[in-house]
């Protein structure tokens, strides 16, 4: 079974969110002085849409510097996006730009902290998606 990946800011919404999930994860540094996150293995992204509705600024600063190693960026499997319904038309955009520019699925979108309903969709989500993607060992 592959793993989760996130971005939480300091306000820990996604990191919370992820948590609950109760699945391995790993997170994505906050801080630019952090050592970088590396990947072995296929994850699924989780991250949150910055920039209050504008596409610009949407996808934080420091997924994209993670996705611009090209070791990570091939072991994306799909995304996972939290936004504010708030922001309109930019709902959980970084999801649909990341999906779009990796060639992956955006999976599931849950507003800010995410209900127990959202955690629970997405863990019997991604245990399914894993099982299908993951071969089986005879």
């Amino acid at each position: 079974m592959g793993s989760v990946v996130y971005f939480s800011s300091a306000t820990g919404n996604t990191r919370r969110f992820v948590e609950k999930l109760g699945l391995p994860a790993a997170r994505i540094p906050l801080l630019p002085k952090d050592e970088p996150l590396r990947v072995t293995d296929d994850y699924v992204l989780v991250v949150p849409t910055y920039g209050g509705g504008n596409l610009k600024g949407a996808v934080p600063k420091q997924v994209i510097k993670f996705l611009n190693n090209p070791e990570n960026r091939a072991l994306c499997r799909g995304v996972i996006s939290s936004g504010n319904t708030n922001f309109g038309k930019a709902y959980c955009i970084a999801g649909d730009i990341i999906a779009a520019k990796l060639g992956v699925p955006h999976m599931y979108k849950f507003e800010l902290l995410g209900t127990p309903e959202d955690v629970s969709r997405v863990r019997e989500g991604l245990e399914q998606f894993w099982q299908k993607t993951t071969p089986t060992q005879a």
